[in-house]
């Protein structure tokens, strides 16, 4: 037996698995400041759950299925959206509007490529039952506060999907589905390779007129009275109440099978993919009890890869020299001070692991120190050894 990771999933260690943390717990912090509460659903779902009106989308053929005792069909979840409609159809009783969060593994059993596994962590938010644009852009200023506080610097795409769908109208293309798949390749080969491949979707003249189009900026659309136009219009202006700026993509394209109104993702250039992403899917939450229920939601995820995030290692290691009581009630005083500390008996050792995980304080607590009621510290970092009382522990430490 080969004993290694299975393909497509990942250990993650030290010291990228304190940085994912600190992302995750920031995301977290931000989706309680802006009102959202939590929520939790299952791993595992009835494959047609996981379908129902996602079933042109890709990612259902890339879920992983299985069964259980009794031979019924189950999947893992691919994303937390598609759980929402068996959410309202248990729960009739939510109040709205419903301001969700959610942050766990979802699992994709897709072709491998680099970055790219088949287990990943989501951080959704959602609001449902909120029809107006208000709620588009409380999730991107939700996205921006995020980014802010985490230090990196981005850039914010929105379109919407009416207008996608009025443009292909206006031009009496009748295969919408494959042709806007074919223009969401268009940064992977290039707009020559899309035009050359959409030829089997629509004529020649169609293609040009769509391209050229699709060159025009937003008050166009809104002049010529596109729909979906005037909405996304007063999400860019309302984003600039809140200081974010937008940028219209006309050929931003998301989620085939769900998305009805504005779309948007984000970019930066340290990270592969979008940092995070999202829309309105005002169709999908209500499926199963016959019900229109507006929704906008976003979504995170690559972004807890950032590799430029300020990791907060364990604050010291309290060395014992033949004095385990008293390191021990003061590792315990600074526990409960949340000062992060463990104990350690051997010297070199303990120096040695500060280092290599880039603890900066290492306190020595020998007889002369408990005697004199000081305490030798060093600065991993500088290199610098000081005699600290214990009063004024915790504010050297801090």
């Amino acid at each position: 037996m080969q004993i290694e990771t299975v393909k497509g999933f990942r250990d993650i260690i030290y010291p990228e698995s304190l940085k994912r943390q600190k992302i995750k717990q920031i995301i977290e912090k931000n989706f309680k400041l802006f009102g959202f509460i939590p929520i939790e659903t299952p791993t595992i779902e009835y494959e047609e759950i996981a379908k129902g009106i996602n079933e042109k989308d890709e990612a259902v053929s890339e879920m992983f299925k299985l069964k259980d005792r009794g031979e019924r069909e189950l999947a893992l979840r691919y994303e937390f959206t598609f759980q929402l409609k068996r959410l309202f159809k248990e729960n009739p009783n939510i109040k709205f509007p419903f301001r969700r969060y959610e942050i766990g593994t979802v699992f994709r059993d897709e072709p491998l490529t680099k970055d790219r596994y088949r287990e990943f962590i989501q951080c959704d938010a959602d609001i449902i039952g909120d029809s107006g644009i208000g709620a588009d852009a409380e999730c991107l200023a939700l996205a921006d506060k995020i980014c802010k506080e985490t230090g990196i610097k981005y850039e914010l795409k929105v379109n919407n999907r009416k207008l996608l769908n009025s443009i292909l109208n206006r031009l009496e293309i009748d295969d919408k589905t494959n042709v806007l798949r074919e223009l969401d390749k268009l940064e992977k080969i290039g707009e020559d390779e899309v035009k050359r491949n959409l030829t089997k979707f629509a004529e020649k003249m169609q293609i040009l007129d769509l391209f050229k189009i699709l060159n025009n900026n937003i008050n166009y659309f809104v002049k010529e009275k596109f729909e979906g136009a005037k909405e996304l219009k007063e999400l860019i202006n309302l984003l600039k109440s809140y200081k974010i700026k937008a940028r219209f993509t006309p050929f931003l394209l998301r989620g085939f099978a769900y998305y009805t109104g504005n779309i948007f993702e984000a970019y930066n250039s340290e990270i592969k993919g979008s940092l995070f992403a999202g829309g309105r899917f005002d169709n999908l939450v209500g499926e199963y009890i016959n019900r229109q229920i507006p929704a906008v939601g976003i979504s995170f995820g690559r972004i807890l890869d950032y590799p430029k995030i300020n990791i907060e290692p364990t604050k010291c290691i309290l060395i014992s020299i033949n004095q385990n009581k008293k390191t021990i009630k003061l590792m315990n005083e600074l526990r409960n001070k949340n000062i992060s500390c463990f104990m350690m008996e051997k010297i070199s050792k303990a120096l040695e692991y500060a280092n290599s995980m880039l603890i900066p304080f290492v306190i020595f607590i020998g007889a002369d120190e408990v005697k004199k009621k000081k305490l030798k510290i060093k600065n991993m970092v500088s290199g610098k050894e000081s005699l600290v009382s214990e009063k004024y522990l915790e504010k050297y430490l801090k």
